[in-house]
C-alpha cells in the first residue's frame, strides 16, 4: 500500500508522520517511510536547491520539472520496489503537492503539469492520502520563513490550499481531509491512526 501525507508547509504532517511510525511497527509493519522532494542521493540535491534562496529555479516551469526529476527517481528506486515486496509506503509529500503549489500557487497549466507528473511517476497513484488543512496565517506563524518556498506570500499560500481542498472535493474516496485547527497533536495522531487503520483492515 501507498499512503501520502499533504499540507501546506506547517500544517504539522511531518510531525504526525513520525508519531506514526512507532504504532505501525507495533502492528507488525516495516513500512518504508520517504520524503518529497528527496528519499534518493539525487532527490536531496534537487531538494536543496529547491529550497535555495540564492539558486533555486526562477520559473514556474523550471520548479514542475525539477521536482518531477525528483520524483521520477524516488519512484523508480525506492516507492516501486518497495511496494513490489509487498512493503507499506508512505511518503511525505507526492503528486498532490505539485499540482496545488505549480498549478494553483503558480499558475500553471494543470493539463500540462498532470502530463508531466504522470511521465515522471508511470501513473503511481496512492492508496490513501492524508491532507493536513490549516489556515495560511496559522501555518506561516509556525515556520521559520527561511527557506525559498516559505517566504512566498500568504495569498501564495491560500491559492495552494484552495487547489488542496480542490483535489479533496475531486478525489473524495482518495484524500481525506483532517483539520487540525483547535487541536493537540495527540487528537490529530488518534484519527490518523484511525484513518490509516481502516485501510490495513480492508487490505488484510
Amino acid at each position: 500500500m501507498f499512503i501520502t501525507f499533504e499540507g501546506i508547509d506547517g500544517c504539522g504532517k511531518t510531525t504526525q508522520l513520525k508519531l506514526l511510525y512507532p504504532w505501525l511497527k507495533e502492528q507488525g509493519l516495516n513500512p518504508v517511510i520517504t520524503r518529497e522532494p528527496g528519499g534518493t542521493a539525487l532527490g536531496e540535491q534537487i531538494r536543496a536547491l529547491l529550497l535555495s534562496t540564492q539558486q533555486g529555479p526562477q520559473t514556474p516551469a523550471a520548479e514542475l520539472l525539477l521536482y518531477a526529476a525528483a520524483r521520477a527517481e524516488l519512484v523508480t528506486t525506492v516507492i516501486q520496489p518497495a511496494l513490489q515486496a509487498g512493503r507499506l509506503v508512505i511518503a511525505d509529500r507526492f503528486s498532490d503537492s505539485t499540482l496545488a503549489y505549480q498549478v494553483w500557487g503558480r499558475g500553471l497549466d494543470r493539463t500540462w503539469a498532470q502530463r508531466v507528473l504522470s511521465g515522471a511517476t508511470g501513473d503511481l497513484e496512492p492508496d490513501l492520502t492524508l491532507l493536513f488543512d490549516l489556515s495560511p496565517a496559522v501555518s506561516l506563524a509556525r515556520t521559520k520563513r527561511g527557506d525559498r518556498l516559505e517566504k512566498e506570500s500568504t495569498d501564495f499560500f491560500n491559492r495552494v490550499r484552495k487547489g488542496y481542498l480542490t483535489l479533496a472535493r475531486e478525489e473524495k474516496d482518495r484524500i481525506r481531509v483532517i483539520d487540525v485547527h483547535h487541536k493537540d497533536m495527540a487528537a490529530i495522531q488518534a484519527e490518523v491512526r484511525e484513518k490509516i487503520g481502516r485501510l490495513l483492515i480492508k487490505h488484510a
